[in-house]
């Protein structure tokens, strides 16, 4: 049993927000949504899709209230409230979702739900289909056989438990870091469902120095002996590998400020020295390695391996965007530079669609958008009521 402690330190390194120290009276139920197949964005068929969906709030009776929020790398659908009364820990957003809050569940309908290849499949609320699921036609796990799924995919699977709750058009979905890529996604592909969207700390211009990262972020686990091409289930998995691929993440997700304010060069251990011996850290190293720890023991390594080629993949023309937009981003994000994002916003906007941004500050760099996402609240909340 992993300690709450641990668990929660490591949900904030990877992208929690004040939630974790807020108490909430919303209690959210975790629903499953199946699909006897899907054929992916590429053409492969993958057969018994299940994805984890939750939700708060009432659908009107024209069905026109809904929302939906989309979830970044590390996430799930937990945005918002809690499974049980005495959870230690709310969703990454629930400072802003909620009876009376900024996204008013007493007025929406909101929706959330687990993507494809999941990073946190062995987590207890989270389900998902990816490369730890049983392929039905071998009786055993996919392990790299599993079809490479896109965010197109993970927007596909979303819009069609959209409709199978007889909603025809969202009135938002928002969505940080990757959940923003799938915000762009969906108003690039489903414009007649969206009214309008709100991508947080992401932008839609081609990156090959993402690229270029996301690949790194990959190879602690392919040099890992125990991954074994993606063939360890039933074996002992990678997880030396697995954490030395998150501590990369937690790192680069924040940033210098983060590191300074948070650790400056205090000591691991008091007395230990790291000039004094290699196996002595500073405390910063200690806690990166514990953070990576806790969420290498829900993660899954082969997943994680999807996740990055889904991102490096994605890629959407944002001048084709016609859906109003609102953008926030970072200044200080080492994932979406902020030059990237204002070439998004200006690429959007000059095919005549409305476009809005605004930007949040902070000492946790990308992870502002997550941590610092109440700077916003009146920008979200002005563009949600127009």
């Amino acid at each position: 049993m992993i300690r709450i402690g641990l668990y929660a330190a490591a949900f904030v390194a990877l992208g929690s927000s004040l939630a974790l120290t807020q108490s909430s009276d919303l209690i959210v139920e975790k629903k499953t949504f199946e699909m006897p197949s899907y054929t992916t964005a590429a053409g492969e068929t993958i057969k018994g899709v299940k994805v984890g969906w939750e939700a708060a709030g009432t659908l009107n009776a024209d069905k026109s209230n809904a929302i939906l929020i989309t979830h970044f790398f590390s996430g799930t659908s937990h945005a918002f409230g809690k499974y049980k009364a005495d959870d230690k820990v709310a969703g990454y957003w629930d400072g802003i979702i909620g009876p009376g809050k900024l996204i008013d569940t007493n007025k929406y309908y909101v929706i959330s739900s687990d993507t494809l290849v999941n990073l946190n499949v062995n987590a207890p609320n989270v389900v998902t289909t990816g490369p730890a699921s049983i392929n039905p036609d071998t009786g055993k796990p996919y392990g790299m056989s599993f079809p490479v799924v896109s965010i197109k995919d993970f927007v596909n699977v979303q819009k069609a438990l959209v409709e199978s709750l007889g909603i025809k058009k969202l009135k938002t979905v928002m969505g940080a870091s990757m959940g923003g890529l799938q915000a762009y996604e969906w108003a690039a592909s489903y414009p007649e469902m969206v009214d309008r969207f709100v991508a947080v700390i992401s932008h839609s211009q081609p990156d090959p120095f993402l690229a270029a990262w996301v690949d790194l972020w990959a190879q602690p686990i392919r040099i890992d002996p125990k991954w074994n091409g993606g063939d360890y289930y039933g074996k002992e998995p990678p997880l030396d590998g697995l954490k030395g691929a998150l501590k990369i993440v937690t790192l680069q997700a924040n940033q210098w400020e983060w590191a300074q304010k948070t650790f400056g060069m205090a000591l691991a251990e008091e007395g230990k020295d790291p000039a004094r011996a290699m196996n002595n850290k500073y405390k910063i190293e200690a806690f990166l390695e514990t953070a990576a720890a806790a969420r290498a023991a829900v993660a899954d390594a082969n997943h994680f391996l999807y996740l990055a080629k889904a991102n490096q993949i994605y890629l959407v023309d944002p001048s084709k965007i016609k859906v109003p937009a609102l953008i926030i981003n970072t200044p200080t994000d080492l994932f979406f530079p902020d030059e990237l994002v204002d070439q998004t916003a200006k690429a959007i906007a000059a095919n005549g669609t409305v476009v809005e941004t605004a930007k949040i500050v902070g000492p946790n760099g990308h992870l502002n958008g997550l941590v610092a996402i109440a700077q916003a609240k009146d920008k979200i909340g002005a563009f949600l009521n127009r």
